[in-house]
């Protein structure tokens, strides 16, 4: 498979530079995986798509204001750097812009001193751990000077930065957001709920791994960042419940998607037998690192169908849809979300695949 497969034209004026006002009101196209049918809806329509004993998988991390502006200690030289994950207490791993000026034993300085960090060492692809120093509490202090962490293809500033949070986020650590989930509001999902669909929460901290270019050939070459991820025991019971049931388990968002399938794996790696449709265990409990990279070939464990956005052409999230849907099926329909002017990426419109 060669990363050129997932290719599609996107006119740049369709990527959405700014939300909606009302989350819900986005469009939403809808492709039915057997025909490869497309139907053009609006989000909150979503109702219609929904059963009672269906669950809905949604992932209630946090975005935290990752992007913070500091001066090397000395030269006074500007740097830029982005909180990737805490790796122990107060280290961080960053993505640090100049690089080359975050040398082992650099320091900056945040907010006139209110915060400061040091490189302790330099690992993969370059990234710099920074072990921070300050006085008080850290996520205080990150929520006074830091910013949200837009994507690049976004160049509008956010007026609101809720507005690149989902309305059920709980636990920080992200430095990205879920965004298939940003479409949801309080009323939508009471009316869900309301309508006999049980809610998973699940936790799965977005990293920038997800949104880096392939830069190999050969799709299968490529490796994944790792993300932290936990699935808790009240989460497990709904979805086996559903699964059992011969109910929908649908994932909004393939953040979402990426953890009740890690769970999958995890359970069959540990037992050591392959999923039978006689089983009525598909996922327990648990909690750790995921790198799984999903593309067409790979079998769905958990996932029944997916709630989602539009994504870049030739990324790892193209070719997550792809395996769900085939490849063919997916580009057709973003041709079409092309030809509709629908909008695109992080603050665009949804795609539900059935």
């Amino acid at each position: 498979m060669d990363v050129k497969d997932f290719y599609y034209d996107l006119p740049q004026e369709l990527i959405a530079q700014d939300p909606l006002e009302d989350r819900s009101s986005s469009r939403l196209l809808v492709l039915k995986q057997g025909s490869g049918e497309l139907e053009h809806r609006h989000f909150a329509e979503i109702l219609e798509y929904l059963s009672p004993g269906d669950c809905l998988v949604i992932n209630n991390t946090k975005v935290i204001p990752a992007r913070l502006f500091g001066e090397k200690e000395g030269t006074q030289a500007k740097i830029e750097i982005l909180l990737l994950k805490r790796r122990e207490n107060d280290i961080w791993e960053t993505l640090v812009k100049p690089g080359k000026k975050a040398k082992i034993g650099t320091r900056i300085s945040f907010g006139d001193g209110l915060l400061t960090g040091e490189v302790v060492d330099i690992v993969e692809d370059g990234n710099r751990l920074i072990q921070f120093t300050y006085e008080g509490i850290f996520e205080e202090i990150l929520d006074r000077l830091g910013q949200m962490p837009l994507p690049p293809y976004i160049t509008h500033q956010l007026k609101d930065k809720n507005r690149y949070q989902t309305v059920y986020a709980k636990h920080d650590g992200s430095a990205a957001a879920p965004t298939a989930g940003l479409h949801f509001t309080p009323e939508l999902l009471d009316k869900i709920r309301a309508q006999g669909v049980n809610i998973a929460e699940v936790t799965l901290h977005v990293g920038l791994g997800t949104f880096r270019p392939v830069k190999v050939e050969n799709v299968q070459e490529h490796h994944m960042h790792s993300e932290y991820y936990e699935l808790a025991e009240e989460a497990a019971k709904i979805i086996n419940e559903t699964k059992r049931r011969g109910k929908r388990v649908i994932c909004v968002g393939t953040t979402s998607c990426r953890t009740v399938e890690s769970a999958a794996a995890k359970l069959q790696a540990e037992t050591g037998k392959e999923q039978q449709s006689s089983q009525s265990v598909w996922v327990k409990s648990c909690q750790g690192w995921t790198d799984i990279f999903i593309y067409p070939g790979y079998q769905f464990q958990v996932l029944d169908a997916l709630i989602t956005n539009f994504h870049l052409p030739e990324s790892t999230l193209v070719m997550l849809v792809s395996a769900l849907a085939g490849r063919e099926r997916i580009l057709a329909a973003y041709e079409e979300a092309v030809r509709e002017r629908y909008r695109f990426f992080s603050f665009g419109d949804a795609m539900l695949i059935l």
